[in-house]
């Protein structure tokens, strides 16, 4: 009776066994599946591009990139601004083409497009420098909108740099006179 509980023991502990060794070799059959399978994809990977090489050119736009293109400025009228922190600015505008400016900043000539506003400010900006031109009366400023700072400001040309005449007459300061002299 012994001979058999030993028996019967061996076959249940045998038969733990595989079935513990079971989920690790099928872990591993299914490691290497993956594994083949992540090889045949690098390899129709790496053909891939070689089917590329023979395919044919892209035909590019006929019109330049009108923001990374340095702007014409033959025949442009020019102005000068001088902001603070002795910053300068040169605008080329053509009379002919109100909805672009070229703007000259740190030895480099952009070309900014319109943007409409409800305020009457003009507005131009180049979107792949992040730069924008504002321009009001009184002054011109220059920001960066990729970084959100300023440039320049108080930007004047030489029409806004007059000093302001009083339109006005100027008020009396009511200088009292000492009586009977």
């Amino acid at each position: 009776m012994s001979l058999s509980k030993l028996a019967l023991a061996c076959s249940v502990a045998l038969g733990a066994m595989t079935l513990a060794l079971a989920p690790a070799s099928y872990a591993a059959t299914e490691t290497n599946a993956t594994a083949k399978a992540k090889a045949k994809a690098a390899k129709a990977k790496a053909k891939a591009p070689a089917k590329a090489k023979h395919a044919k050119p892209v035909a590019m736009p006929a019109e330049p990139n009108e923001e990374a293109d340095e702007p014409d400025t033959t025949g442009s009228a020019t102005t000068e601004f001088n902001c603070e922190l002795g910053n300068k600015i040169t605008i080329y505008s053509n009379a002919s083409d109100d909805s672009h400016i070229a703007l000259r900043w740190q030895k480099r000539l952009h070309r900014l497009s319109r943007v409409g506003t409800t305020t009457g400010a003009h507005r131009f900006e180049n979107r792949l420098y992040g730069l924008i031109w504002i321009g009001i009366p009184a002054k011109g400023m220059l920001l960066d909108s990729k970084q959100n700072r300023q440039l320049a400001n108080e930007c004047k040309d030489a029409e806004q740099a007059k000093p302001t005449l009083a339109t006005e007459a100027p008020v009396s300061l009511g200088v009292i006179k000492p009586a009977g002299g």
